[in-house]
């Protein structure tokens, strides 16, 4: 049974996400988010829905992507297929042609998975609401209780697949506008695309920026080497290229592009903490920080905390991971940057989601703009303290919250580290596992805890079998 998650429905292609209940979803999206379709923006000009649909490079992506576009002109919606286009992009073309749209994409994760998430017309992500109802209908469907009040589209009222050969081009305008007619000339760049939905708009815009692109790595994308030891979950070999090509910054995205991490010119990650803080700081010199506000998540570490503080930017921290949840917050308030630890990084002010290659090009501006290395801006950026982060693979996550043990145990090192550390544990949406985060004056202090933590959640919850 398909469910969303933090970030759509997710799971392996062909069984989870096998193309019967893809079909079904399609069905289900045409019915809840077609009619706030832009009704004169249909292909075939009919008075009709339409819905953007996108995917990245996995194998499965096309199977997928069929199933959906076929779901969703079975309910009599036309469809824009864009094909191969990073996350943001589609949001990009959601927002241009005020349409709902579908980006079929796992994100980060391995080839084999695959998934579905949504944008509203406008290109926002969906509430959680929406998703319900979404998923209300998706279940409907799947029980073959169809809507009886409305017969099934039949000649000329079933949906159209179409495509939009310019959509990327005018996607990668979009982004370049973001530099404001700033040039990036004189700047060495190294790009890893992760052999995802980036591989040929990073490139070109970096070079239309002016850059110097000194290499590119993942660019070669087979269906089966998105994300394989490359992009930004695996920054090693760009790390590598930037040192031996001489760059002055490395840039990795991942597989659908919507998340960016950094490399140093001496070949040291710069994580999203970092990057988000010195987004904060330049966008607050320069008052173009709304609200004098920034919005994370818990998962963001303590340090940035304290870094933002003693710049005079104020925090505001969503209890649930996701970039959903800061985008929301972020809409509800008027305020302009939002992100993750992960890379992922919102300026609500140029795009509706996190966009990777508008923050590596942004970060590129910065530091064109202040005449100074990444190294040392990140160093001074802000003091990150030691964060040792497990998935602890458990039988039973769902136990997670009345695990008496297991709460002790939290409020005992709680009480341990003080106000130098913290700890976080959530369960996994979708895996049998149990992410345990703890925050340390020393690294040491951060495993020790860890490692106590761990033995309580296997004996509370028990060690998965076999």
């Amino acid at each position: 049974m398909l469910r969303f998650g933090t970030d759509g429905v997710r799971g392996l292609a062909n069984e989870e996400l096998a193309p019967e209940a893809v079909l079904a979803l399609g069905r289900a999206a045409a019915g809840v988010l077609g009619p706030s379709s832009a009704r004169d923006a249909s292909p075939s000009g009919a008075a009709r829905p339409c819905f953007v649909v996108g995917r990245d490079t996995r194998r499965s992506g096309s199977l997928v992507q069929a199933a959906l576009a076929a779901g969703l002109a079975a309910e009599g919606a036309d469809v824009v297929d864009v094909g191969v286009m990073p996350t943001p992009a589609v949001a990009y073309l959601a927002a241009e042609k005020g349409l709902p749209a579908a980006v079929i994409s796992a994100s980060h994760n391995p080839y084999w998975d695959n998934g579905v998430k949504f944008f509203s017309a406008g290109g926002t992500k969906l509430s959680d609401e929406m998703e319900q109802v979404l998923e209300a209908e998706l279940d409907a469907f799947l029980a073959g209780n169809r809507r009886a009040a409305q017969p099934l589209p039949t000649k000329d009222a079933v949906g159209a697949i179409t495509t939009d050969p310019g959509a990327l081009e005018r996607y990668e305008r979009f982004v370049l506008g973001g530099l404001s007619g700033r040039s990036l000339s004189g700047l060495r760049v190294a790009l890893d695309c992760a052999n995802g939905a980036a591989w040929q708009s990073a490139p070109e815009i970096f070079s239309a920026a002016g850059a110097q692109v000194v290499a590119v790595l993942g660019v070669h994308p087979d269906g089966t080497n998105i994300n394989d030891h490359c992009g930004s979950t695996d920054p090693r070999a760009l790390a590598e290229a930037v040192v031996s090509h001489g760059a002055d910054i490395g840039l990795a995205f991942d597989g659908d592009a919507d998340r960016m991490i950094a490399v140093d010119a001496m070949g040291n990650v710069v994580d999203g903490d970092r990057l988000l803080a010195l987004f904060a700081t330049d966008l607050e010199a320069r008052g173009l920080l709304a609200g004098g506000t920034v919005v994370v998540t818990v998962m963001t570490n303590l340090g940035f905390h304290k870094a933002m503080a003693r710049a005079g930017v104020k925090v505001h921290m969503v209890s649930a991971v996701g970039d959903r949840y800061v985008l929301e917050a972020l809409e509800a308030n008027g305020w302009a940057l939002g992100g993750e630890q992960s890379g992922h990084i919102v300026f609500r002010s140029l795009a509706t989601t996190g966009d990777g290659v508008m923050s590596g090009l942004l970060l590129a501006d910065l530091i064109v703009r202040r005449g100074e290395p990444l190294a040392p801006l990140a160093a001074a950026s802000m003091e990150r303290l030691p964060q040792v982060l497990r998935n602890v693979a458990v039988a039973d996550r769902h136990g997670l919250a009345e695990a008496a043990a297991v709460w002790e145990e939290v409020r005992r090192t709680e009480q341990i580290l003080g106000q130098g550390g913290r700890v976080l544990l959530r369960p996994s949406g979708t895996e049998p596992l149990v992410r345990v985060m703890v925050e340390a004056p020393t690294e040491d202090e951060a495993n020790a805890a860890v490692e106590r933590l761990v033995d309580v959640l296997h004996v509370s919850l028990g060690e998965p079998v076999g």
